[in-house]
């Protein structure tokens, strides 16, 4: 593996968010990509780097002077914001490509293992987890135009799982069993679509966003898990087989816009 891969600059992603108190993929939980404070008017050089034992493919979520993020070395990495000194990490049993979530001094993130963990931010001690059906990449048959076109393979290009929204205490975060979760104290199965789920699902005005590697976009009720309606994207089944939605959501101004991979 490319050292590189796993150096995470962290010199403008400090500046900008090391005040918030909470955080969370594409900063806020309808994935404006909005963030509070000034951003850095001049970049210098990197401040500092902090090396793990994987590639960092995990974007940094940055609260009360640490930075959160996933390694595919297995662990959740906490780093103190000035220095890039190690606070503490936590091992799961595979890789973490997810983004983490903070809200209310909790850490919430997926595992390949199948899991969704629960930690404290401050010591990195488990809270509790969440098992969901497994994971597992999206697959179908002659993908990109590999060869032999008639052998169900795994994407290559499915790298991410999905990055949890946290919203009025409940964690809402898709999973390669195919499934939406909304966990609150007890837990539960939100809604079922026809393919794995590693979209990061948007969350705005009571409901919920997010695409399926099924081609189907839904919207549901955030409360009840309900479909309230969905939206089929294109097909590509004879050339390189390019279907399914991997991008996250982002809504604003009463417009929900993502992309998918029939190229639109």
């Amino acid at each position: 593996m490319n050292k590189s891969a796993a150096l995470i600059p962290m010199l403008f992603l400090v500046s900008s968010l090391a005040t918030a108190e909470s955080a969370m993929f594409r900063g806020d939980p309808q994935h404006t990509g909005v963030y509070e404070g000034a951003g850095v008017a001049k970049l210098t050089g990197v401040k500092w780097s902090f090396h793990t034992n994987g590639a960092v493919i995990s974007s940094p979520a940055v609260v009360g002077g640490a930075v959160y993020f996933g390694s595919t070395d297995h662990n959740l990495c906490a780093v103190d914001a000035a220095s890039g000194k190690l606070e503490w990490k936590f091992k799961t049993q595979s890789r973490v490509t997810s983004s983490p979530a903070v809200a209310n001094g909790m850490i919430y993130f997926e595992s390949y293992d199948g899991n969704l963990y629960a930690l404290d931010a401050t010591s990195g001690k488990e809270k509790w987890r969440f098992r969901t059906g497994g994971e597992r990449r999206y697959a179908g048959k002659h993908l990109h135009g590999f060869q032999p076109a008639t052998e169900t393979m795994p994407d290559i290009f499915d790298v991410y799982l999905s990055s949890p929204a946290v919203v009025a205490g409940t964690v809402y975060f898709g999973s390669g069993d195919g499934n939406v979760y909304a966990l609150e104290a007890q837990g539960g199965k939100l809604f079922a679509t026809g393919d794995v789920v590693h979209a990061s699902p948007a969350v705005s005005d009571g409901m919920v966003f997010v695409g399926s590697w099924d081609s189907y976009f839904y919207a549901l009720d955030a409360s009840t898990g309900k479909q309230k309606w969905r939206f089929k994207t294109g097909d590509d089944p004879e050339i390189h087989n390019q279907v399914g939605i991997q991008s996250s959501a982002a809504v604003s101004d009463g417009m929900v816009d993502f992309g998918c991979r029939d190229s639109n």
